[in-house]
């Protein structure tokens, strides 16, 4: 098949761009630049240059192609509903070019949007159209072109992390180093999920492959982290002292992490695991986060 592939030369898309290729597909994918241009070339994919923010280049190359995977997304969080709103039309730009075919469009959102109560795990069959989470803007936009016949499967993902990014846990790294403490949240019982990023890249190749419309698949090796162990692996790596924060104190110090780092984000992945069997095999990321920040103190 002939992938149109968006955000390409970012953290994820960078990692399918050669899952796909390996597994015999052609990538099409999405540049912003003359740069991103070249490393598709000298990753073996053929580059279309546009952005997010130009809906015909979407529509144009999804038109090319025999299937759409839509990675991009700005993580800007300052602005990150207007983001989640811009998600929405870019999905809807892409479902247009595949609209009267069964071209599957594969889009992407966060596991935090299977789950419905805080006390049990986010699955994949659970979907709250009402939430409160700006993220429900792209799986809105996704029910949409469901309901217009358009081919529709949602990657939801956890913390996607390797030894150099790791999803939300690179901010709250950041965060440690400007503020000479790692903190976690009250008791830090809550729970974080997390997939290795290779893991992910696999799981959307399967998604493409084996996935069905209308179907949720979560991009979770590691079910439920407890996040005092997220933050005590950082103040370990980063000499740092490991705090509580009362939530009135993470509210004026955490700034945009102040929305998740007390939050429960566990998610289950079972039945992505059974449909598509998928076995993510890579690092855990607590092991991911040693990792990184031994390596940067030796150098």
């Amino acid at each position: 098949m002939r992938i149109f592939l968006t955000g390409a030369t970012g953290f994820i898309g960078s990692a399918i761009v050669p899952e796909l290729l390996r597994a015999g597909h052609q990538v099409l994918g999405l540049a912003r630049s003359e740069a991103g241009e070249q490393r598709l070339r000298n990753a073996g994919a053929e580059p279309h240059r546009g952005d997010i923010a130009d809906l015909d280049s979407l529509r144009q190359g999804a038109g090319q192609c025999d299937g759409v995977i839509h990675t991009a997304f700005d993580h800007d969080f300052s602005r990150f509903a207007e983001n989640c709103r811009k998600d929405a039309r870019v999905i809807e730009a892409l479902g247009q070019a595949l609209t009267g075919s069964d071209r599957p469009l594969i889009i992407t959102s966060a596991t935090p949007m299977g789950m419905l109560t805080s006390d049990r795990p986010a699955r994949e069959d659970q979907f709250d159209p009402a939430s409160p989470n700006p993220r429900v803007a792209s799986e809105q936009a996704g029910e949409r072109l469901l309901q217009a016949g358009v081919n529709v499967r949602i990657v939801r993902l956890s913390q996607i992390h390797d030894t150099v990014r790791q999803g939300l846990v690179s901010d709250v790294v950041a965060l440690a180093r400007r503020t000479g403490v790692s903190a976690y949240v009250g008791g830090g019982l809550n729970n974080w999920s997390a997939a290795h990023v290779g893991d992910a890249a696999r799981l959307y190749r399967l998604a493409l492959e084996k996935g069905q419309a209308g179907r949720r698949y979560h991009a979770t090796a590691e079910n439920a982290l407890p996040f005092r162990q997220i933050a005590e692996a950082v103040g370990r790596g980063l000499g740092l002292p490991v705090v509580s924060l009362s939530p009135d104190e993470a509210a004026q110090s955490l700034g945009h992490l102040a929305a998740f780092a007390g939050k429960e984000m566990s998610a289950s992945s079972d039945i992505t695991r059974r449909e598509l069997d998928w076995s993510p095999t890579g690092p855990g990321l607590i092991a991911d986060i040693e990792a990184m920040l031994a390596r940067e103190s030796r150098s």
